[in-house]
């Protein structure tokens, strides 16, 4: 057991709790704004083919991962203006952004690779030259996503903005008649979601160096949970993405020597289930979560 829980181990811990952390954080934000946002899962991968895509014709990995963020804010955005200017159900309009993406990135993958399932292999940050200097920059998400954890916090309960955020996912009524855009805000929350998941999958692609059908693996799912588990706060979620980095890291340490593999890959998934419903019951969701915002006619 000693030796499991080496310096190496939790790095891993560290490294696979990112494609948790980001897309947990960014539904935090649109969560507390009012917005469900399931569409994390399509997020991820529109982001992570983009970020392939515009890494393998530049040459660029910088620009891949700005097309990758740029792409999850369109993806988002395509949510609300479902959800927020239509004022369709939320979950549903999730759902249909998840099927889009699934098939849009199968049919431009198609296109471009010559093959719906798998791209051909582009460059990663490790060719950054002035990062191996530095061992702890070797893997740069991993600061990125520390410090955007504790920006989110100062943001969500430490500015104006955010007052206004929660106060728009706790009673827009009453916002709103205190003159602040309820529309507006929760769009605002979204683009930070579909920006923050979007930096998830465009990790996804220069981690994995190529862009792979499915690679979001249910990732955006989880992260949800870790968000409820985590109580809809941005420290909250980090600690839960990384009890579910630390389920997934022990399957792969245990994949070698397990005769029931199939048993042990289900860890994760098993572990989602078993916090949830400890968790689920004793979270607190912001009242108006979920509910489209109709403006009474004066």
């Amino acid at each position: 057991m000693d030796a499991l829980f080496t310096l190496a181990f939790l790095i891993q811990i560290a490294r696979i709790s990112i494609p948790y952390a980001l897309p947990a954080l960014g539904a935090t934000f649109s969560e507390r704004g009012g917005v469900v946002n399931i569409a994390l899962e399509g997020i991820l991968l529109v982001s992570a083919f983009a970020t392939t895509a515009a890494t393998f014709v530049t040459g660029s990995p910088m620009f891949g991962i700005l097309c990758g963020v740029c792409a999850g804010i369109l993806t988002a955005l395509l949510h609300g203006v479902i959800c927020v200017t239509l004022k369709a159900d939320q979950i549903v309009s999730g759902i249909a952004v998840n099927l889009f993406a699934v098939g849009i990135t199968k049919f431009s993958c198609q296109l471009l690779f010559n093959s719906s399932s798998n791209s051909a292999r582009i460059a990663g940050t490790e060719q950054w030259s002035f990062l191996a200097a530095v061992p702890v920059l070797k893997n740069p998400f991993l600061i990125i996503t520390g410090l955007l954890v504790v920006a989110s916090h100062i943001l969500l309960f430490r500015t104006k903005f955010g007052l206004r955020l929660r106060a728009v996912g706790e009673h827009p009524e009453a916002a709103d008649s205190l003159g602040v855009n309820v529309a507006r805000l929760r769009y605002a929350g979204l683009m930070m979601c579909g920006g923050l998941t979007g930096l998830a999958g465009a990790w996804l692609a220069v981690d994995q160096h190529s862009f792979t059908d499915g690679m979001s693996a249910g990732r955006g799912f989880i992260a949800l949970a870790a968000m409820i588990i985590g109580k809809w706060t941005p420290l909250g979620a980090l600690c839960a993405a990384l009890l579910f980095g630390f389920a997934e890291s022990l399957t792969i340490q245990l994949e070698s020597a397990s005769r029931y593999l199939q048993l042990v890959q289900m860890t994760p998934y098993v572990l989602t289930m078993v916090v949830l419903a400890g968790f689920i019951g004793r979270s607190t969701a912001p009242a108006s979560v979920g509910i489209p915002y109709e403006k009474e006619a004066i």
